[in-house]
């Protein structure tokens, strides 16, 4: 029982990272696209409130309910799939934790934009550039790690 619980918990955090990160790029994304500071403004709060409820609470489940569920299910953290998962989960953070600061940023310009009602500042952009270009290998690397999880493919690491 353990074991389905760990599982179950497992693949809901996996599903809010994914899920979380998706929908946060495509909610600014679009909202980027209008122009409109106060719009953006307003998206960029409910994406900053949504990566620290929904994305950092599974960022801290996740390792948990992996170890628990390894160690029950009787594998060892040497796994080749489960070596590279973890460092493809770090890879994910490396770029996660800079895009939230980015997101905090875009979202206090684009505040302060809108309440003085000013074009959003060329900093505004320069930012959203580096968090696109920043989503892209943070995405591939979860859905890579989707793939690891569920294919466990035998991953032989070789001292050479």
């Amino acid at each position: 029982m353990a074991y389905f619980v760990l599982k179950y918990l497992h693949v809901i955090g996996a599903a809010v990272l994914l899920g979380t990160g998706a929908g946060i790029a495509f909610f600014m994304l679009l909202a980027h696209r209008t122009g409109n500071a106060a719009t953006i403004a307003a998206v960029a709060r409910i994406v900053v409130v949504a990566d620290f409820l929904f994305t950092a609470t599974a960022v801290v489940a996740q390792p948990v309910t992996g170890v628990a569920l390894a160690w029950q299910a009787g594998y060892s953290l040497a796994e080749g799939w489960i070596v590279l998962s973890i460092l493809l989960y770090v890879v994910t953070g490396l770029f996660w934790l800079p895009v939230v600061w980015m997101q905090m940023q875009m979202r206090d310009l684009s505040t302060q934009a809108a309440a003085s009602n000013q074009p959003l500042p060329e900093r505004y952009y320069q930012l959203f550039r580096l968090w696109f270009v920043f989503g892209f290998p943070a995405f591939a690397a979860v859905l890579a790690i989707f793939w690891l999880m569920i294919a466990r493919p035998p991953i032989e690491w070789s001292a050479a």
